[in-house]
């Protein structure tokens, strides 16, 4: 039987032309030239052409599988978005040490693993000056929180706008680790990137990086500072 490069002039231009992107119909057109152009003499291998009807299923079943997949892929992106939704109005717990600082008080926090001895958390600026010290008393593993009420070491209240808190720990395990936290409530939610924002009163975040959602109404999860 005739390869596909040896069937007429056409055909082999048309094989160059989509050898980089051959599709069922593509395959099946080839694999109907190479039946019409085969040598009378020399008749299709019955056997050889059992092979190229089965790369031909299994071909048409990659196509499938691919678009079962980008239907997934689609499906699943459309439930995230649907459930991020459902955060507006919630308080939700994320990680990030950049927050803005409204007339409101705001909860910052701190994620422990591992054991740590001390913990101080410096309150900057958006010209990285230290404009607060925050000592925090709570220093078991897993997350705290406390609220800082605006106001630099004077007991002055600070202007509004962006502010970043880093975390200073004190300890002799060498694979403890402090996380920074925010706790903010969502106000909204934007969808026209490729990963959902949740946009809160201290900032906007990646909803991969929320931590969990909690009622606005509960109140502080911790008060753990001096």
């Amino acid at each position: 039987m005739a390869t596909v490069e040896g069937v007429s002039s056409s055909t082999s231009t048309t094989t160059t032309a989509t050898s980089k992107a051959l599709g069922q119909d593509d395959f099946l057109t080839l694999l109907v030239a190479q039946l019409q152009n085969q040598d009378p003499m020399n008749p299709a291998d019955a056997t050889e052409f059992t092979a190229q009807l089965a790369q031909y299923s299994q071909l048409e079943q990659l196509f499938n599988l691919n678009d079962a997949m980008d239907e997934l892929t689609s499906a699943t992106t459309e439930s995230q978005n649907i459930s991020t939704l459902s955060l507006i109005g919630q308080d939700v717990v994320v990680e990030g040490a950049k927050f803005t600082l409204g007339e409101a008080p705001v909860q910052i926090g701190y994620k422990v693993d591992g054991s740590v001895s001390g913990l101080s958390i410096f309150i900057k600026n958006s010209s990285g000056k230290t404009v607060a010290t925050l000592s925090a008393s709570d220093l078991g593993e897993g997350n705290h929180f406390l609220t800082w009420d605006g106001k630099d070491a004077n007991g002055k209240a600070l202007d509004a706008g962006t502010y970043s808190m880093e975390l200073n720990a004190k300890s002799t395990d060498t694979s403890a680790t402090v996380t920074p936290l925010i706790r903010s409530t969502v106000t909204g939610v934007d969808l026209s990137g490729s990963e959902p924002m949740v946009v809160t009163g201290s900032g906007q975040y990646r909803v991969s990086a929320v931590y969990g959602a909690y009622d606005s109404d509960q109140g502080a999860l911790d008060s753990s500072a001096e």
